[in-house]
């Protein structure tokens, strides 16, 4: 087909609403603890599976065609499975037992994502669909839109039987985005509400530094009559303005740091700590405090000396 790049079949799809099946497993050579029962999730897949989906080969092949019903069992691990139950050595060629059956070991993949963005990693292994059928789906990588891809697909399956129809034909992009919604509309009402806490902080300094400012008046006056300068009033008053937002900046780190524990659940590689982070909210902060107490500075630097000496 046009603008196909490579298309494989899966049983089950990443960030799908099914659950991968899991089945306990038997290693060759690894023993476990008493009350150990060693388990993994697996998906039956097809051939081209892996590159289809962009999951690249540590060590080991690939299933291929020649891997059906009559060849001899075969499984690829993940990494985790192979640091967990192998412990640094290849697992390629060793055995793992599943529902009583020895697979042989022929590939390693690199760690993937199967569930969600936030599951940490687990063992995992695939074996090939034909030797373990069951309900497929069809992965597709393509250049093309994904709308035109769903109508080419479903003219050639009527192609081959008219009473046939594709499934529901969703993008990788689109299955991420089903199992984040949550986060994501978290995420949106904290950055919200955070705007909103901006915002106020901004009015309240601004009220505050207004206030200091008319409290001052006639020390601002008497300043300028023994000669002070405007850029002095301006660093006196902004001075002020800004030692009342180290202090927020300073409480508010603290609090951020010992709360992060509550959000990192929403967090997709970013930490809870990320100097980025709290580097770019420390110069927001600033940014909108330095605006805050400008004006208030500015009309400090207006004082009529002689008016606010008599008042």
């Amino acid at each position: 087909i046009g603008g196909v790049e490579s298309a494989a079949f899966a049983r089950m799809t990443p960030f799908s609403y099914r659950s991968y099946s899991s089945a306990p497993i038997a290693v060759d050579g690894y023993l476990p603890a008493p009350d150990e029962q060693p388990t993994a999730d697996y998906n039956e897949i097809g051939p081209a599976y892996l590159s289809t989906m962009g999951i690249p080969l540590v060590s080991g092949r690939e299933f291929t065609r020649a891997d059906n019903e009559t060849a001899p069992l075969v499984a690829v691990v993940n990494e985790s499975m192979a640091a967990q139950y192998w412990r640094g050595q290849d697992p390629v060629g060793r055995r793992v037992q599943v529902k009583g059956r020895w697979i042989q070991v022929v590939g390693v993949a690199k760690m993937s994502k199967y569930r969600n963005l936030q599951e940490t990693s687990k063992p995992f292994f695939y074996v090939p669909m034909r030797q373990s059928a069951a309900g497929l789906n069809l992965q597709i990588r393509t250049p093309s839109g994904p709308e035109t891809m769903a109508q080419v697909l479903a003219r050639e399956v009527r192609a081959i039987d008219a009473n046939l129809a594709p499934g529901e034909v969703t993008t990788m992009q689109e299955q991420v985005d089903r199992t984040t919604a949550v986060q994501r509309v978290a995420v949106t009402m904290l950055a919200v509400f955070g705007g909103l806490a901006l915002l106020l902080a901004g009015v309240g300094l601004y009220a505050v530094m207004s206030y200091a400012v008319s409290q001052s008046t006639r020390e601002l006056g008497l300043r300028m009559a023994l000669g002070a300068s405007v850029p002095d009033l301006l660093r006196l008053v902004m001075s002020q303005g800004m030692a009342l937002t180290a202090g927020g900046l300073a409480l508010g780190a603290g609090v951020a740091l010992a709360m992060t524990r509550l959000i990192a659940g929403m967090l997709y590689k970013v930490s809870p700590r990320d100097p980025l982070a709290y580097g770019t909210a420390f110069v927001v902060m600033t940014v909108a405090a330095l605006a805050a107490c400008f004006l208030p500075a500015w009309r400090a630097t207006r004082t009529d000396p002689v008016r606010a000496l008599r008042d």
